[in-house]
Parts: C-alpha cells; structure tokens; sequence
C-alpha cells in the first residue's frame, strides 16, 4: 500500500510494473486515471490549483486504501495525488488496485477512487474567464461513495 502526494507527473505504465514486481499471484490489476478537464459548469478552464494538509491528506487516503483492503481480496494498492497548478490535459490522480480476480480489483479501484473524492481532504480552485472560485463538492461524488457505505 502506498499514497504519494507529489507535483511531478507520473508514468501510469512504470507505477504498473512496480506495483507488480512480476508476483504470480496477481491476475487483475484494475487502474484509474484522473485529467484536468478544459471545461467545467460550463466554464473554459485555464488551469487548476489543488490544496491540501500535509499529514493528513496522506492518513485520510491511507485510511480509504485500508478500507478497500478489508472490503475485497486485494494484494497492494497505489494512489498518486498531484497538487500544485495543472493545466487542461494533465494528470491528476492515480489509483491502481492489484488482485487474483477482476471483480476485486474493479470494485477496490472504483470505491477508493469514490472516497478519494468526497473523504480526502484536498481544495481545488479553477482559473477561468470570469476570475478564479473554488470547486464546489458534486451530489453526484456524494452518491456514488454513499452506494458503498450502504453495500456495507
């Protein structure tokens, strides 16, 4: 299990293979990737900012990943948060989640990602047209990660 927080870009491919490290045991690795969109609400996007806590945001993320764990058949788990200013086009998040079984690895990577979104504590601010404003949390980030607490 690993959570970096980092300003530097990452290689989806290289973060793979290590996560591997050729262990037979691993028949499915499931992966997400999160880009910085040119548009949002409805708004051009020039750039995004996100925040967060030192510490925590790393303990929060830790704490998902260790939930995910108890939830499914998981062997490791990696989550790469970028922060700092992205353009339109860059990496934000990484989540790569390694099993025997798809069905684990699929389900591990989508809650964490869910949580990722509504539980750890980062702040984004968009820089559009009409000036800079903070992105606001979505019902709809809230409801997928609700979907899980009542799968229990």
């Amino acid at each position: 299990m690993a959570v970096r927080i980092q300003t530097e870009d990452f290689d989806i491919g290289a973060e793979i293979a290590q996560l591997r490290r050729a262990n037979p045991k691993i028949g499915a690795v499931a992966s997400f990737v999160g880009v910085v969109r040119d548009v949002n609400d409805g708004d051009a996007v020039a750039e995004m900012t996100l925040e967060h806590y030192p510490g925590m945001t790393e303990r929060s993320i830790e704490d998902i990943i260790t939930q995910a764990r108890g939830r499914w058949k998981v062997f490791d788990a990696l989550v790469i948060h970028r922060i700092g200013t992205l353009r339109p086009t860059d990496q934000i998040v990484l989540v790569i989640v390694t099993s025997s079984h798809r069905g684990d690895a699929f389900a591990a990577c989508e809650f964490i990602m869910d949580y990722l979104k509504t539980r750890a504590p980062f702040w984004k601010k968009e820089s559009t047209p009409s000036g800079a404003r903070w992105v606001e949390s979505r019902a709809t980030d809230d409801i997928a990660a609700e979907r899980w607490r009542l799968k229990g």
